[in-house]
């Protein structure tokens, strides 16, 4: 794999950025309202006329009240199949549970799984397709899967010379970039990419950015467009309509998901199993909270951690923290080390969330906050130079 030259990604970058200044959604410009990409129907329509299309989305990529795969059909595009990530198309299978090959039953149209035994598009899933449509809602942490189902496809269109149009979705978490930077060596399907666990992009940005960094073979053949967000910028609030994955509800559930994911790797539970997935922190044996909360099996969890176990639990009813909360990690080690329990049960999983083993070392060699939070610093600033050129949005309102 190798960099595009600077005149290159300059080229790239032109086409989108004028375009999107150019051309902007017209009622978005009337109202002053975030317009997502699949919005913007007379934008893409165009670039699918007579194409062969697959489609990859879930329960998020909505047109208003309407399923993206309802509105192609309905403008007489030729959608051959869909393509779903982890938790399936109608995101309703669990975190980790492996989905099968399905048909819509609304539509009759194929359903392929990128999230079991296969998480690349093969070439039978490819056969005959001229254009690949994407459409996901990203929460902006690197260990959320949809990214990675995002560089697989991008591989895969490469490979077999398919256009892929990526319909942009703004970044709930967008303002923060933040966190270790992935080594290669702790590479995983949970992060694939040298870049921060907060790190700012939405996923039509980190697709320019797989694509101008040479992240995937071929990347000098890929045929990409970017239909961006219209009226959007990094700082703005902005609540998903539908809920991203099972256990991730709400607002406050992707708001406290960039800390609270790191307890995976831990013996914390954080509310998977419980009412409160991605709201609370808990354990059976050393309390965390005043709250007595039981691990039951449910939908967004058959089997979840700690299972049967009453909980002692804090519970986060408003984001008492944003971003990456460092200090909330040390203060859980050491209650767990003062009652004698093991907190890091996982340190491999934890590892692969933090991207390397220097975060967990840190914890446990009892660094302090700011002394962990410099161990990312040169890097991160690394980071924001080599993504400058890929971004598409201003980081606050102009």
């Amino acid at each position: 794999m190798k960099r595009l030259s600077l005149f290159k990604v300059w080229l790239l970058l032109i086409s989108f950025c004028i375009s999107s200044a150019a051309t902007s959604n017209a009622q978005a410009q009337i109202t002053n309202e975030v317009s997502v990409g699949a919005q913007q129907i007379a934008r893409y329509l165009p670039q699918l006329n007579n194409k062969r299309v697959a489609l990859v989305a879930n329960q998020s990529s909505l047109v208003g009240n309407i399923h993206l795969l309802d509105v192609l059909l309905e403008n007489k595009v030729h959608v051959v199949s869909v393509m779903s990530p982890e938790h399936g198309f109608r995101g309703k299978e669990g975190a980790g549970v492996s989905v099968s090959d399905n048909t819509d039953t609304k539509t009759g149209t194929p359903i392929h799984s990128l999230y079991g035994n296969t998480k690349k598009p093969t070439t039978e899933m490819l056969q005959g397709i001229d254009t690949i449509v994407f459409d996901l809602q990203d929460v902006g942490v690197r260990f959320y899967t949809y990214l990675s189902t995002l560089h697989y496809v991008l591989e895969a269109a490469s490979e077999h010379k398919i256009h892929v149009v990526v319909l942009d979705r703004p970044n709930p978490n967008g303002r923060f970039v933040d966190g270790p930077v992935l080594q290669r060596e702790f590479s995983s399907f949970v992060g694939m990419h040298p870049i921060p666990v907060l790190h700012g992009m939405t996923l039509g940005e980190l697709a320019l950015m797989i694509k101008g960094e040479g992240w995937i073979e071929n990347a000098d053949a890929l045929s990409l467009s970017i239909i961006p967000v219209a009226n959007y910028h990094k700082a703005m609030p902005y609540d998903l309509p539908v809920a991203p994955s099972p256990n991730l509800p709400n607002s406050l559930s992707i708001q406290l998901y960039p800390t609270l994911c790191f307890f995976e790797g831990t013996s914390v539970s954080i509310g998977r199993g419980t009412d409160l997935p991605f709201q609370l922190m808990g354990h059976h044996q050393v309390s965390l909270g005043d709250r007595k909360i039981k691990v039951s099996p449910n939908r967004g969890a058959l089997n979840p951690k700690l299972n049967g176990q009453t909980l002692e639990a804090s519970v986060f009813s408003t984001a008492s923290f944003d971003g990456l909360n460092i200090e909330l990690l040390i203060e859980t080690h050491a209650a767990f080390e003062q009652a004698g329990v093991n907190f890091f049960d996982r340190p491999r999983f934890f590892d692969l969330l933090a991207g390397s083993s220097a975060l967990r070392e840190a914890i446990q060699n009892n660094q302090t906050p700011d002394e962990i939070r410099q161990l990312w610093q040169q890097e991160l600033a690394e980071f924001k130079r080599s993504r400058a050129p890929y971004l598409l949005y201003p980081a606050t309102k102009n």
